[in-house]
């Protein structure tokens, strides 16, 4: 009885760290469309966007984290959840979950990286993955102190 109520957390885990806040919204208004002043300002050039506004050290922290994820390195992920998101998740759990995902879908890089939006601590990224089912959109992360830190859970 033990083993199926361990399994069943494990796959909630991995479904909810694979799949959580995976919603779609490009963040403009769908009845009036970008902002007046976002229409009026020149597009920057996005290395300087990205340094301007945290977004390297953001998509950096994304990147480790899949990295850690699909290793598996669960300690190291588990590292890069949230304190909210490591008071919902204990380590115990996280990790076989972290394991399965290695172990059913293998090494996996992300092949592009969206930072959707970034303002005040928190973020929306979408990122993919060769397997579409992996892919995330809109996921939150929050700035913890100086760094990003993965928030869906």
């Amino acid at each position: 009885m033990r083993h199926t109520t361990t399994g069943a957390a494990v796959a909630a885990v991995l479904l909810l760290t694979l799949t959580a806040c995976s919603g779609s919204g490009s963040g403009a208004d769908p009845k009036t469309g970008p902002s007046a002043e976002a229409a009026s300002t020149p597009a920057a050039d996005p290395a300087e966007k990205a340094a301007a506004d945290g977004t390297k050290e953001l998509e950096a922290a994304v990147r480790a984290y899949s990295d850690a994820y699909f290793a598996p390195d669960a300690k190291a992920a588990y590292s890069m959840l949230s304190q909210r998101c490591q008071d919902a998740y204990v380590l115990e759990i996280f990790e076989p979950a972290v394991k399965a995902a290695a172990s059913d879908y293998g090494k996996q890089e992300i092949e592009s990286l969206t930072v959707d939006r970034a303002a005040d601590g928190m973020a929306r990224v979408s990122y993919t993955y060769a397997v579409p089912t992996l892919s995330q959109k809109q996921q939150p992360w929050t700035l913890e102190g100086k760094t990003w830190k993965y928030d869906a859970c």
